[in-house]
């Protein structure tokens, strides 16, 4: 399977610009998994932008956005 690279720039939310993974999300999802973080992929442009990548603050995002 080939990976959609510049398909997956386009909708990447990802502001962290020296990140050598942006448009591989295998790689991506790899890399934080391993760090117990999320993706960027996975908050909203407020919480992505915080750098914060724990799953902590992807509830608190959820929440947030949801009304909980």
């Amino acid at each position: 399977m080939d990976c959609r690279v510049d398909k997956n720039k386009t909708v990447c939310n990802c502001t962290y610009e020296p990140c050598s993974r942006k448009g591989i999300c295998c790689e991506c999802i790899s890399f934080h998994r391993e760090s117990g973080e999320m993706p960027a992929c996975f908050f909203s442009a407020d919480a992505e932008k915080s750098y914060d990548r724990s799953i902590e603050n992807f509830i608190r995002d959820w929440r947030k956005k949801n009304n909980y």
